[in-house]
């Protein structure tokens, strides 16, 4: 039987992308799924989605920036897990597009951090009084491949996936000893809107340089939504503790382990082959 089976499944970022992917993969596993996410447009084609495949999924508009709404959100779905197995996948993020960090307003960089890692730490901590008292569960975090090496043009995003790393790591042996797992997830390139949806920012960055990025990315862009999702169930269902999806992802991780510092010379001239110089003067 799979550990879906019945099981209370929070998916955040679920109307497109790898969200809506683990949504219906979640739901075809047997599990009640919870599909979040701050659109509501993207959200009601997920759920239109799983009823073209006769599947059933409940949707929930929520902006996971806004600590009040998660609040809401987990006093709402607790009362109605009637003790069941607890899944969370903080899957919900964003990036934005503003070249290097000289040319990053503060702003711009908070308004990421406060979706892409206090979103995760909110998001559990709402929860977790949950799965401490029902001792039955996984936690799922989104960090990235660039949660575990340095990218020039990608501070914030950067700063946010290894804060969400080093979160997940630490809630791993803090829950050693009871049956909530966690995993933290470091996609590749997977073929999403994220890069697409992002907008010139700050000044220095614009709509020209955007679309050679997006077009670069979507051509070296080598995971499947469809692909990436399956990946991160099977591994909740194996209870893997970490996850590295894509031969790009998994290619970064071996350098940036074989060579802590070295790799920044090494991944610089990659990234140069593969995406130029977007952001020089």
């Amino acid at each position: 039987m799979s550990y879906f089976n019945n099981a209370n499944t929070i998916i955040t970022g679920a109307g497109s992308g790898m969200g809506r992917q683990m949504a219906l993969q979640a739901t075809k596993r047997g599990a009640r799924v919870i599909a979040a996410d701050y659109n509501a447009t993207t959200l009601d084609e997920t759920k239109a989605l799983a009823q073209a495949q006769g599947l059933a999924i409940e949707t929930f508009v929520l902006d996971v920036a806004n600590a009040q709404a998660i609040e809401a959100f987990a006093q709402q779905l607790i009362p109605t897990f009637n003790k069941g197995r607890l899944i969370l996948i903080n899957n919900a993020g964003v990036s934005i597009f503003t070249g290097n960090f000289e040319h990053t307003p503060l702003d711009e960089f908070e308004w990421l951090i406060n979706v892409n890692m206090w979103g995760v730490i909110r998001l559990t901590k709402a929860f977790y009084p949950y799965f401490l008292e029902h001792n039955n569960g996984h936690i799922v975090n989104l960090s990235s491949v660039f949660g575990l090496g340095g990218m020039g043009g990608n501070s914030a995003y950067c700063t946010s996936k290894f804060a969400v790393r080093g979160f997940t790591e630490t809630l791993r042996m803090e829950l050693a000893d009871t049956n909530v797992g966690t995993t933290s997830v470091h996609p590749g390139g997977v073929k999403t809107n994220i890069v697409r949806n992002q907008v010139p920012k700050g000044g220095h960055t614009t709509d020209e340089m955007l679309s050679n990025v997006v077009n670069k990315f979507e051509k070296n862009a080598r995971t499947t939504p469809e692909h990436a999702a399956q990946q991160i169930l099977d591994a909740v269902e194996k209870k893997k503790t970490r996850l590295v999806i894509g031969s790009d992802g998994k290619m970064l991780d071996f350098v940036t382990r074989l060579f802590p510092q070295a790799y920044t010379n090494i991944v610089r001239k990659k990234a140069k082959k593969s995406f130029g110089e977007p952001f020089k003067k």
